[in-house]
């Protein structure tokens, strides 16, 4: 690993998590872990597997990761994030709402999805206007998995796969989810790109974030 050699604390950060691919494992062990070597790669696509060890073993050196060995009936060594790792949570939110912006024009071509990722965004723009309601759960399915965006006692947060008896059903392509969970787009216009909604909608305006006013175009120049 190379050095910047600068005594400068955003420097010595980016020495230890500044290299390709760092940042995207503790993302997914702030998602998921602790977890198994096979489905952490599973959420790294484009990944090769000697690279993966690689990291995992700079990241275990510096105590921002750490290997458990559970007993039966799990047979395998899960990775899961130290204390240390933890603290890291408020950096990668921070970097995903700066790049909500880049991904308004949709997903380039090629480019890889993953369900759980979602937990992010509806984590952090997702608010209860009814904190003091009863529980609510909303099931959002994407061609690539599902996630349930949960509500209790006013607080938001995620759980991997499905649920029985949702209060509301997403699904749709990812752009459409993603840009309706950030008010990027309204549920009309999330709609019309091929969002579908069903159950309480009542829900969804319980917890949806207010669109985003957006600038209006200016006019064209008359030619003289």
């Amino acid at each position: 690993m190379k050095s910047y050699g600068q005594y400068c604390s955003v420097a010595k950060t980016l020495d230890l998590v500044g290299d390709r691919w760092t940042l995207l494992i503790v993302r997914e062990l702030l998602l998921r872990g602790p977890i198994r070597y096979t489905d952490l790669r599973g959420g790294l696509p484009g990944i090769a597997t000697n690279l993966l060890a690689d990291r995992l073993r700079a990241l275990e050196a510096a105590g921002v990761v750490a290997r458990e060995e559970p007993g039966p009936p799990i047979a395998t060594t899960l990775f899961r994030l130290t204390p240390r790792g933890e603290e890291l949570r408020e950096a990668l939110e921070a970097l995903g709402r700066w790049g909500i912006p880049l991904m308004v024009p949709g997903p380039a071509a090629g480019d890889a999805f993953r369900a759980p990722w979602l937990a992010f965004p509806a984590e952090q723009f997702l608010a209860d206007r009814r904190p003091d309601g009863p529980p609510v759960r909303i099931e959002v399915r994407t061609a690539e998995g599902a996630i349930v965006i949960e509500s209790r006692e006013g607080r938001i947060q995620t759980l991997p796969g499905t649920t029985e008896k949702p209060d509301a059903v997403l699904s749709g392509k990812s752009h459409a989810v993603l840009g309706l969970l950030t008010g990027r787009v309204d549920l009309p216009a999330a709609e019309s790109m091929g969002l579908r909604c069903e159950g309480d909608r009542a829900v969804l305006r319980r917890l949806l974030p207010k669109p985003i006013a957006t600038a209006p175009e200016p006019a064209p120049k008359l030619s003289s």
